[in-house]
């Protein structure tokens, strides 16, 4: 039996990106040993046009739905048997179900095995729902079936699963569940000790979401030598021994959820955990003292933000010394009520999946237009990725602690700053 799983991407080709999808080496080591498996990432090589595998498995996500779709169509043209998966088709099952034989609905560990099984028999059920799985025992991605040239780093770990929080614009909550599910953290740093190269990215939604857990894990790891990134929560910063031990650890960036510079949208978004805007600036320069890197996220376009958000929020990053960030617009993903909210207010004003990348427009805002925020969310890449930005912000008034890797992610995301303006 050949099995190809494959992570569909709708836009141009990249030479080369920043990392690989988890998702997909994971199904692999859940595969059996006898089981020929290929692993395409359309984001940076082809899918070859011929050949009909028996089994073909793609991971979907809201803005690549459109593109899944027309390979699952494709595919099954060919005789292939097509399995769809994901967070956005576990919002949708419906919709994905009219283009696949079969629909893996939730986390995919405790289901793939019947799935492959079914395969085999030429007999794939409608829909295949996960119970929220044991993450005990997992097995370590495979890592060999990826093109380790085509990404920046392909090092990639996840301690954790779930989100109390359940904000406004997120979907994750909604897959992932409300309860924070810890991996053992003997086959954490099992995994971490038998893989290559000095940088780790750890793919939890908040690596400090379980402090007790975290701190053990910062503790076990810190003897590997190890420079490693993650996300976490602005509140990182209200725990200054946690904060030492994730510096002493090896932690180097941080990636951080700023959302809003405005404290009613903080609360809207039900995100109790963040800070008043006065305490961001503190929280900043707490990290910044540890040698920690800050990677933040902006959401432009909320109700209550004007035409002046933007030039609010660039001066803001660069003051702060932000070493990256992303601006994006209110998407709303399936499974996130911000969809609900905005779908009974009338404001959604584009349908098409593929739009929904975070920095297309796809609804109405509530203090300016359509066009404004658009042409607002484009200036304000352009200007935070520019050669002056990334002078005062990386050299000026103080200095990256991970200059080279930061000089090297702006430069990447000069890029893709440039391509929005095309």
């Amino acid at each position: 039996m050949e099995l190809w799983l494959i992570g569909p991407w709708p836009k141009p080709k990249e030479r080369k990106t920043l990392a690989p999808s988890l998702t997909l080496p994971t199904l692999a080591a859940l595969t059996p040993k006898e089981i020929v498996i290929r692993i395409f990432d359309e984001k940076v090589q082809d899918i070859p046009s011929d050949g009909k595998p028996d089994l073909v498995g793609i991971t979907v996500m809201t803005h690549t739905a459109r593109r899944a779709y027309e390979l699952a169509d494709a595919f099954r043209k060919r005789g292939s048997q097509v399995v769809l998966g994901g967070i956005h088709v576990t919002a949708l099952p419906k919709e994905a179900q009219k283009h696949a034989d079969g629909i893996v609905i939730g986390e995919a560990e405790d289901v793939w095995m019947q799935v492959i099984k079914d395969a085999k028999k030429h007999a794939l059920r409608p829909f295949y729902e996960s119970a929220t799985p044991d993450l005990n025992g997992l097995p370590a991605p495979r890592w060999d079936l990826i093109d380790k040239s085509k990404y920046w780093t392909w090092q990639l770990v996840q301690t954790t699963r779930g989100c109390p929080f359940n904000c406004e614009f997120c979907s994750v909550t909604k897959f992932f569940g409300k309860k924070l599910r810890s991996r053992p953290l003997e086959e954490v740093v099992w995994e971490i000790e038998a893989l290559e190269g000095k940088w780790l990215f750890f793919m939890d939604d908040n690596i400090v979401g379980n402090p007790l857990y975290a701190k053990l894990l910062f503790e076990q790891i810190k003897g590997l030598k190890k420079r490693w990134a993650a996300q976490a929560s602005i509140q990182i910063a209200e725990n200054i021994p946690l904060l030492k031990q994730a510096a002493q650890s090896g932690c180097k960036l941080l990636f951080i959820g700023f959302e809003s510079l405005q404290g009613r949208n903080l609360l809207k978004f039900k995100r109790f955990q963040s800070q008043r805007i006065e305490k961001f600036k503190d929280a900043i320069k707490k990290i910044h003292e540890q040698g920690i890197a800050i990677f933040g996220s902006f959401i432009l376009g909320q109700d209550g933000d004007d035409e002046g958000v933007f030039e609010k929020t660039l001066a803001f990053a660069e003051e702060n010394k932000i070493e990256a960030a992303f601006f994006t617009t209110p998407t709303p993903l399936p499974g996130a009520d911000l969809r609900n909210r905005l779908k009974n207010e009338n404001r959604i004003i584009d349908f098409d999946w593929s739009h929904y990348d975070f920095v297309r427009v796809v609804i109405k805002p509530k203090d300016m237009t359509a066009e404004e925020l658009q042409e607002g969310i484009h200036w304000l890449w352009k200007e935070f990725y520019s050669g002056r930005s990334a002078l005062k912000r990386l050299f000026l008034g103080g200095k990256s602690s991970i200059l080279f890797e930061s000089i090297a992610l702006n430069w990447y995301l000069h890029g893709y700053a440039a391509r929005l303006q095309r």
